[in-house]
């Protein structure tokens, strides 16, 4: 009988982006050496635009904020103050090594999250990431390093969708952004859209559910 995979999660709380990028680096540097397990980093970012490997700098237009250039897929987006960001630092086995299953696992993870809060998430035919409806929950981008993710998902709890409006979000109107907490008829916490989150990602990826 094979050892239950296990996937180590650190809730960093509110981090500026340098840091948990950092992080993130240094994380994957030691899954790429097997010197660690998988790890699943949630946070949220203080207010930054990061602009992938689909767009250049001007993506961000005239934005007053930080403006950082990443190696994840996609365009820019907006991180900021109630929005979970997610970071699976995983090490894909032979048998999982497609980007795109992984991207599709990552939506399903973010679906099954909206419908444990009565909300219908979808994909949307053309693009990566969530929808309710018409309008835009969760960007989706990762990179890769000798078959070990970085970067993620950012989800849209009860984000200030402020931040989207001065540039155009995945390349797409701001407006067709949206936020969870717009969806549901309660208050919605971090703390519970977290947990959620992990017992997801730890189903559908694979891990055992039982660990902390």
């Amino acid at each position: 009988m094979s050892a239950p995979r296990v996937l180590e999660v650190r809730r960093l709380g509110r981090t500026r982006y340098a840091e948990a990028h950092a992080l993130q680096q240094s994380l994957l540097e030691q899954r790429v050496a097997r010197a660690i397990g998988d790890v699943l980093l949630l946070t949220e970012h203080d207010p930054v635009v990061t602009v992938g490997r689909g767009a250049g700098l001007e993506a961000a237009g005239t934005v007053a904020m930080p403006v950082v250039s990443v190696e994840r897929g996609g365009e820019a987006t907006y991180h900021g103050p109630g929005q979970i960001v997610g970071y699976p630092i995983v090490l894909l086995d032979e048998d999982r090594r497609d980007l795109h299953r992984w991207l599709r696992e990552l939506e399903e993870v973010v679906i099954a999250t909206l419908f444990d809060f009565g909300v219908a998430g979808r994909r949307e035919d053309g693009f990566t990431g969530v929808w309710i409806g018409a309008r835009k929950v969760c960007s989706i981008g990762v990179a890769v390093r000798r078959w070990v993710t970085w970067h993620g998902f950012a989800l849209n709890v009860h984000t200030d969708l402020a931040g989207f409006r001065a540039f155009q979000p995945c390349g797409l109107d701001p407006d067709v952004m949206t936020r969870l907490a717009d969806h549901v008829a309660r208050p919605v916490t971090s703390v519970e859209v977290e947990d959620a989150l992990v017992a997801h990602t730890r189903r559908i990826l694979g891990f055992d559910p039982d660990t902390v």
